[in-house]
């Protein structure tokens, strides 16, 4: 029996003749939580579509366990952005709508409801709901259907941090439970959650793998106070500067050996700093092509 829970292949997806995905690939195992990370407008929302079922790619296969994703829905819990609650319904009138619909719902949403901090909250109507509400409560329905897999699309959007934690929590919870979980996901800090990530840009799935073993491909990490921003800008890779709480950081180009980052901080009054998942995220999303120099030395 195989072990791969999705398996996307060559995805490609158009629009009105625009072409959102293109050739994607990916293969997500059985009891895995992966993380599928990205900048906005990529078609991170429309790949989790074709990979629970709710759409067709225009080219391309999906399978779900083992058979095509279309018509697969009983096996997977979507959760869209602002595509599951009904507006003129109260909170506790979309339980009580997703309860008749889904054979796999259970009294699971009362637990969900109190960790997430919604339960005060389900006698409004939706259409009343900040941003932050509709999403726990998106949450709260979709994580109570019992399913063996669950398509998350930005699960942690518009929460505070406290909130991001729960449900984290409630994630690792699944994934425990033997749930197969796939997250898209455009904030860093998601990756806490990931067995694996896989980026996604206009170029495709251009890496995966756990979250330790890219953030040891991440080139050295240089930062320095917003005045000395220029001089970092000559030194890395694409003068391309992020901001970091009253500071900027960059990356040097790939192969730039510790020796090396450790000189060239030093020669323009830089700091060496650890990769975080913000740097991890920035590399992966926004670093240059390599050079053929670069490419002999690998990432």
């Amino acid at each position: 029996m195989s072990s791969h829970a999705v398996v996307a292949t060559g995805v490609e997806k158009s629009f009105d003749g625009e072409t959102v995905l293109e050739g994607v690939d990916l293969t997500v195992e059985a009891g895995e939580t992966l993380v599928v990370m990205g900048p906005n407008g990529v078609g991170k929302s429309v790949f989790l579509s074709c990979l629970a079922g709710s759409e067709r790619p225009s080219s391309g296969s999906v399978e779900v366990l083992g058979r095509p994703a279309n018509g697969r829905h009983g096996d997977v819990s979507l959760l869209l952005q602002d595509a599951l609650c009904l507006e003129r319904l109260t909170g506790r009138e979309n339980i009580a709508f997703y309860r008749r619909l889904r054979p796999g719902f259970t009294d699971e949403w009362r637990e969900y409801a109190s960790r997430l901090d919604i339960a005060a909250d389900l006698e409004k109507r939706v259409e009343d709901y900040s941003g932050g509400m509709r999403r726990k409560l998106e949450l709260t329905i979709a994580l109570s259907v019992d399913a063996p897999i669950y398509v998350l699309d930005e699960p942690t959007a518009a929460l505070d941090l406290a909130v991001i934690q729960e449900v984290h929590a409630l994630l690792r919870e699944k994934r425990r439970a033997g749930k197969t979980v796939v997250i898209a996901s455009h904030l860093p800090m998601d990756a806490d959650v990931a067995d694996r990530l896989a980026f996604l840009t206009a170029d495709g799935i251009v890496a995966t793998g756990t979250p330790e073993a890219l953030l040891e491909s991440v080139p050295p990490v240089l930062t320095t106070a917003d005045t000395n921003a220029r001089t970092l800008a000559t030194v890395v890779d694409g003068g391309r500067l992020y901001e970091s709480d009253g500071s900027v950081r960059g990356l040097l180009t790939r192969g730039t050996s510790e020796d090396e980052a450790d000189a060239i901080a030093e020669e323009h009054g830089l700091e060496r700093t650890p990769a975080t998942y913000t740097d991890l995220f920035n590399y992966q999303t926004n670093r240059s092509p390599p050079t053929n120099e670069t490419a002999d030395r690998g990432q």
